[in-house]
């Protein structure tokens, strides 16, 4: 028999399957997600006149230039969010390391605590937001009441009354709600070491802290990368919990950019749907840049330490 002969036929791709199966999710995904973004990227260019029957008006690069040059709440949103976006995975994720490694330790009741320190991931914003807004409450808050119980009631405050305050506590409480998933994906990356590595450092003298730093955190690193860049997007965006706790104030205390593009989208009677997009676009630019940034950036030192 010749070599062609008894050479196996090619397997030929199930396209029909292939369609069937992921067919009805490219175009969901396409209707809901690609369709927007480029209808977005459209209208940015153009003023979309509601009160003249959506009257479309071609103005190029006006709307960019007015968002770059003479908005002031715009910076202001954008300032707020790149502080969420910095300030947050710095305390998140040493947290979170902190609780993974208290049940990697398998300390008692570790099952209890992983249930109740998981439990704020599932629930949504809106109900997270009308707890920590009961939380906070100066005459009966439990954070207040906790102050006055030590002796601390001088420190007793309206915390989302003042633009100082406001803030910081809307980054605690996301902190807290999500502190949870990083610890369990940690966890994860903790149980995925080698015991081999860790029993040779102890028996070459290695104390707890020594091998928590330079064997658990070096090895657990690109899981560590992963979850920063992930939780530097997320806080990039935040919307649900500003909208039901501050809707933003006080005085843009806490406004961030994507309440803002909804505030002129639907509450400003500005009329014209092209601005707020224009917003939208640039606001996805900057966290694609920096997202991209960050990620060449902690690759870089992952592969300099490896």
């Amino acid at each position: 028999m010749t070599g062609a002969a008894t050479r196996r036929p090619r397997s030929r791709r199930p396209w029909g399957a292939i369609a069937v199966f992921l067919g009805p999710t490219v175009v969901l995904y396409a209707a809901f997600c690609i369709y927007p973004v480029l209808v977005t990227f459209y209208n940015s260019f153009h003023t979309l006149r509601m009160d003249l029957g959506m009257l479309t008006e071609y103005v190029g690069l006006e709307h960019f230039r007015e968002i770059l040059t003479a908005d002031d709440v715009f910076w202001k949103a954008a300032r707020n969010s790149l502080v969420w976006g910095v300030v947050a995975p710095l305390i998140d994720i040493p947290l979170a390391f902190v609780l993974a490694l208290t049940l990697y330790a398998r300390v008692p009741f570790a099952r209890v605590f992983r249930t109740v320190w998981f439990t704020p991931v599932l629930m949504s914003y809106p109900v997270v937001g009308v707890i920590w807004l009961w939380v906070y409450n100066y005459d009966w808050g439990i954070a207040n009441l906790v102050l006055r119980s030590v002796g601390l009631g001088a420190y007793a405050q309206a915390w989302l009354a003042s633009p100082a305050t406001a803030l910081p506590a809307l980054i605690l409480v996301t902190t807290w709600m999500f502190a949870g998933f990083n610890m369990v994906v940690l966890l994860a990356a903790l149980h995925a070491i080698p015991a081999e590595y860790l029993e040779a450092a102890t028996v070459d003298g290695a104390g707890a802290w020594r091998r928590t730093l330079y064997i658990m955190i070096p090895l657990a690193w690109p899981t560590i990368v992963n979850l920063a860049i992930l939780d530097f997007i997320g806080k990039m965006k935040q919307f649900a919990l500003v909208w039901v706790m501050t809707r933003g104030g006080p005085m843009w205390g806490t406004e961030t950019v994507a309440t803002y593009v909804v505030k002129r989208a639907f509450e400003w009677k500005t009329l014209d749907l092209g601005y707020p997009s224009a917003i939208a676009v640039i606001w996805f630019v900057i966290i694609f840049g920096l997202t991209l940034l960050l990620t060449r950036t902690l690759q870089r030192r992952q592969s300099l330490e490896f």
